[in-house]
């Protein structure tokens, strides 16, 4: 792909991670370092630098072919590759960036030669050769900056180990990653990074995974969890069954995405390379324009060829080539660093346009899993004992309801105390024995089999919890109920954020479940959601998108990428949240690793930057040549102001630069302050 000028070439402006601009930024740099010493002498012996100021060097037989001879030096090594690199540009007929470049100079380079034996005085060696260093030196600093902008893929990429321990009947063999098959066991030792997907079939341990997913806080792991290859294992000792190697792998995928996303184009960047195309010809225009004009004022001249190779410096689309493809990489990368995974360059460039957000609940609001959401007590029990013997009678079980009371006595570091006699009351409950007497706990049938009146506070806790749509069961001692425990879908801590700071942003937040309305109405009042639909079948998702849509509202999706994929087709950007290793979600533009809905703020936030970024530097690359190309072309000649090619390139190298610079500054975007 082409960005004005750099699509043809390798060291394309696009800054793909499979692109290795090591090499190129080498040679640059060494040209011009070299290139740079040979124009000194060049400097110094040029007949016109030596009288403007006021220097001369001494005279010897031959020394007026000093300059011409390093020149020329300069022109061959620091200038060929230039050259070389237009011809591909040339061959496909998509002249840019290069073949300006390369016109300019072999036409500098042609007319000092020419020069050098019609008018001694006239040539230009001096302008070409610094030219020629302020070309080095604009594609180095670019070189650079693409290099550094790959540079946290190329850091993912260094993540995979290169050899494994695979368990086999004797004990473990070192292994190539390469050698690596599904359903391997391997071991992974202490500190090890982990070298494939899989899943844990023994030990526990802390992975820490904020290379590839940004979160910071190592994640504890335990037998039938699954682990991600790249990430890096804690203290503990692991054996992992291996589900994805290679190419398949959850760091391929998100390399791929990234890569992808580097090079697929945004309205902004086929702006770019429309105006790189259009400056190529209006350059081509000028110059002949500048030709004709300055022949029927003075005459043919050698000042009328200068005139028209400054024309030919100055328009080159160099800073326009780097404007995008630069902050495209910068941005992708800067993403990625925040586990924001964009498969789709317009998706993040339409995200700022952005003024209505659908979240769906379960999984993305929510947790996806029963918890207890409030709790109360009655008959002298304080909450902590009252959940830690609800938590004793529910024993190991694996019932929903057991698993979120084990969650809540968890989250309080709360220890169960002794009780026996455990006894299952089919369709009701369950009861057992603590400190000689029986407790039971169980649902509202439970209370019926036991005859028992709920207290005032736990009457009042049941409708409260049932207005919301909360399943309540209690703890019973003897026949008193003594704890109520109102259980939902328990609301992410991070969602009350998002909803406040998308409400700050000037973005409506809409809801959509398909749980019932009590359930949807009491999460939308909690967050302060401004619309829900409830009781909508996954189906039907889309239907609601395109009814926002019908209302003249620009929509994004977020889901988890399972059964919301028509949704987030059909919304303007779509965003799958929490995907964690399945990153090829076809559905979406952008893939968020972590299941926190703030990266959707971060989205808008990276959105805006990324947009304001890019219209400033094609504003800076394409003002930069309105102002230029009439002074080069030498329309205030009248009142003495020329341009000469060399302070052409010095300005044209300078918005290069500039441009270059500005788009590192994106670097500096704090996302989810």
């Amino acid at each position: 792909m082409d960005h004005g000028g750099h699509g043809s070439q390798d060291h394309g402006g696009h800054g793909g991670a499979h692109v290795d601009h090591t090499g190129h930024e080498i040679m640059f740099r060494n040209r011009f370092w070299v290139s740079l010493l040979l124009t000194i002498p060049v400097l110094l012996f040029s007949p016109m630098l030596q009288n403007w100021f006021g220097f001369s060097m001494p005279e010897f037989t031959g020394d007026r072919w000093i300059g011409p001879l390093f020149a020329i030096a300069i022109f061959f090594y620091g200038g060929v590759p230039f050259l070389q690199m237009a011809v591909p540009e040339v061959k496909n007929r998509r002249p840019a960036m290069m073949t300006l470049i390369s016109l300019a100079i072999t036409v500098a380079f042609v007319y000092s030669v020419f020069a050098l034996f019609a008018a001694p005085d006239s040539g230009f060696f001096w302008e070409m050769a610094t030219l020629i260093d302020i070309m080095l030196l604009g594609h180095w600093i670019e070189m650079r900056s693409v290099r550094q902008a790959s540079g946290a893929l190329n850091e993912l990429a260094k993540l995979m180990p290169d050899t494994a321990e695979r368990v086999t009947d004797g004990g473990t063999e070192e292994v190539p990653v390469t050698q690596l098959k599904n359903n391997d066991l391997i071991l992974i030792r202490p500190g090890a990074s982990i070298p494939a997907d899989g899943e844990i079939e023994e030990g526990r341990s802390d992975v820490n995974e904020a290379m590839i997913t940004g979160e910071s806080k190592p994640v504890e792991k335990n037998p039938g969890d699954k682990v991600i290859g790249g990430s890096i294992n804690g203290d503990g000792s692991l054996r992992v069954r291996v589900t994805a190697t290679g190419e398949e792998t959850a760091l391929a995928g998100i390399m791929r995405l990234v890569d992808e996303a580097q090079q697929s184009k945004s309205d902004t960047q086929i702006l770019a390379d429309k105006a790189a195309g259009w400056l190529f010809y209006i350059a081509l225009a000028v110059a002949a324009i500048t030709v004709v004009a300055w022949l029927l004022a003075v005459g043919f001249e050698l000042d009328v060829l200068q005139r028209a190779v400054t024309v030919l410096v100055i328009a080159c689309p160099h800073a326009l080539g780097l404007a995008v493809p630069l902050v495209v990489a910068i941005s992708t990368s800067q993403g990625a660093r925040h586990g924001i995974l964009v498969r789709d360059r317009l998706a993040l460039e339409e995200a700022r346009l952005i003024d209505t957000v659908i979240f769906d609940k379960t999984g993305t609001l929510t947790e996806g899993k029963f918890g207890v959401a409030n709790m109360a007590t009655a008959n002298g029990w304080d909450e902590e004992q009252a959940l830690a013997v609800a938590l004793a009678v529910e024993g190991d079980s694996e019932h929903l309801i057991a698993r979120g009371i084990r969650q809540a006595a968890e989250e309080r570091n709360l220890t169960p105390p002794t009780v026996n006699n455990f006894e299952a009351i089919k369709g009701r409950g369950i009861q057992a024995t603590y400190d000689g007497r029986t407790v039971y706990v169980g649902g509202p049938r439970l209370l019926e089999m036991l005859e028992s009146d709920l207290p005032d506070t736990l009457r009042q806790f049941r409708d409260d919890a049932g207005a919301k749509g909360q399943t309540v069961v209690y703890l019973v001692d003897d026949t008193h109920p003594v704890a109520a425990f109102a259980l939902a879908d328990v609301i992410r801590k991070e969602s009350h954020e998002v909803v406040r700071r998308l409400h700050d942003m000037g973005i409506e937040v809409a809801m959509l479940t398909g749980d019932s309305e009590a359930v949807a109405r009491a999460v939308a009042e909690e967050l302060g959601i401004d619309t829900y639909f409830a009781e909508v079948l996954p189906e039907h998702k889309d239907r609601k998108v395109a009814e926002l849509q019908k209302q003249g509202k620009q929509v994004a999706m977020v889901g988890d990428g399972v059964n919301d994929a028509p949704a987030l087709t059909r919304a303007d950007v779509g965003i799958a949240i929490g995907s964690g290793t399945d990153v090829a979600i076809e559905s979406a533009g952008i893939i968020l690793v972590r299941s926190n809905p703030l990266d959707v703020v971060n989205i808008f936030e990276l959105s805006n930057a990324t947009y304001r970024k890019m219209i400033q530097n094609l504003l800076w690359a394409t003002g930069y040549n309105v102002f230029a190309l009439p002074l080069a072309a030498g329309v205030l000649a009248p009142i003495g102001i020329l341009l000469s090619p060399a302070v052409g390139a010095l300005f044209m190298s300078l918005s290069t630069v500039i441009v270059a610079v500005n788009a590192q500054l994106l670097r500096r975007v704090q996302l989810g302050s």
